[in-house]
């Protein structure tokens, strides 16, 4: 069940906007924006959005993770990324104004605040900074993509260290230890890396030997990002 939060409501307020696309952009139009959102808060295994879906809102994680998934030809669930805190999706449809393209779905309880589509769009048309902004993040998640098809064809231990520096990249924490990642089910990572599950298993027991990472129940943490990235030389 879903617990859901009033935009009036203080918390809920001070969240949104402590979203990293709204940094640096006005007041007045930060207020504005976020002035129709809606707070919410899933469960883990929750389907977010679904493809083929129309566009009505645009989605700002503001804790929790999420993951986007599509299916091949063969029906074969494809894990094409995974956002966590700070990160937003949902943002194309309403610019392209087509259906959604992916699925969405919850990996733990997540708190997710929905603004309306149209004051994303105006938002994005009185102020340029959220454009750049914008843009910004499309050419991350593209280099993310080309970097992953360029090792698709590298062996498993380059693969499952790729996925690994990826999600440290795009949702790692620093910490005293090193850089922290959630330690994400296996079939997750698998889908990701295009590995059978086995495989990645085999390749994540090899690298913990090694002290190239460190795992608990729900956290991964990587020591050194520059040693694991030296294995894919």
């Amino acid at each position: 069940m879903e617990d859901r939060y009033s935009p009036r409501d203080t918390h809920a307020n001070i969240s949104i906007r402590s979203a990293p696309f709204f940094e640096g952009l006005p007041e007045a139009a930060v207020d504005k924006a976020t002035a129709h959102v809606v707070m919410r808060s899933h469960p883990a295994n929750q389907v977010i959005l679904l493809e083929n879906d129309w566009g009505s809102s645009v989605y700002f994680i503001l804790n929790g993770w999420v993951k986007i998934r599509t299916y091949n030809l063969d029906g074969k669930e494809i894990t094409l990324n995974i956002l966590g805190k700070g990160e937003l999706f949902g943002e194309m449809a309403p610019l392209d104004e087509v259906p959604r393209s992916t699925d969405v779905i919850t990996l733990a309880q997540t708190v997710i605040g929905n603004m309306p589509a149209q004051d994303f769009v105006n938002l994005l048309h009185t102020e340029p900074q959220s454009g750049i902004r914008l843009a910004q993040l499309m050419a991350r998640r593209l280099r993310q993509v080309n970097r992953r098809l360029r090792l698709r064809e590298s062996d498993s231990t380059s693969r499952v260290a790729d996925i690994l520096l990826f999600l440290a990249d795009g949702q790692g924490k620093k910490v005293s230890t090193g850089t922290e990642i959630p330690n994400l089910p296996h079939r997750e990572l698998s889908s990701l890396s295009g590995l059978a599950r086995e495989t990645v298993t085999r390749v994540l027991s090899k690298l913990e030997k090694k002290g190239l990472i460190m795992r608990d129940r729900d956290t991964l943490t990587i020591p050194d990002p520059h040693a694991l990235e030296r294995l894919m030389i």
